[in-house]
């Protein structure tokens, strides 16, 4: 299961591709080769880019809905499109839709967020927003993570 922690910054070069941090890689592991699919964010300006085994767990959710209720064809639509294969090239870049960029308003400068079993890829600005917005991390906290308790009983 992956873990994947940290916020790095990064800069996209003249043909939209971006190095993918080293620290991210490794964490990575044998999960580099077998690729990525990069997608928009459902609640935010900015994309996500699934290793390819969270992709297919992400797709096995979606092919549970019953696609013949309107609303779950709607949002099997709307979330796919644009979804996107992505591999690393031979100097370990990844190239960037070009349309999921202009979606996320990407700049040349970006921010890659560890996020677990996906990361975040934010513009610089649309990052540094997100991060000054209030909000009350301690009661967010006990309404989201409140009632699941301890995994050992405590």
């Amino acid at each position: 299961m992956l873990n994947l922690l940290g916020e790095y910054d990064c800069r996209l070069d003249a043909k939209g591709r971006v190095m993918l941090p080293a620290a991210l890689k490794k964490q990575l592991g044998g999960e580099v080769p077998k690729g990525f699919v990069m997608n928009r964010d459902v609640f935010r300006p900015c994309l996500v880019l699934y290793p390819m085994i969270e992709w297919e767990r992400t797709n096995q959710m979606l092919r549970r809905l019953n696609r013949f209720m309107e609303k779950n064809m709607e949002f099997i639509r709307r979330f796919t499109s644009g979804a996107t294969p992505l591999e690393l090239d031979g100097n370990g870049r990844l190239l960037l839709p070009y349309a999921l960029m202009a979606d996320a308003r990407m700049g040349k400068d970006i921010k890659m967020v560890g996020l677990g079993d996906r990361i975040e890829v934010w513009s610089k600005e649309g990052y540094d927003r997100m991060r000054r917005e209030k909000v009350d991390l301690t009661a967010l906290a006990e309404e989201v993570m409140g009632s699941l308790g301890n995994e050992d009983g405590q």
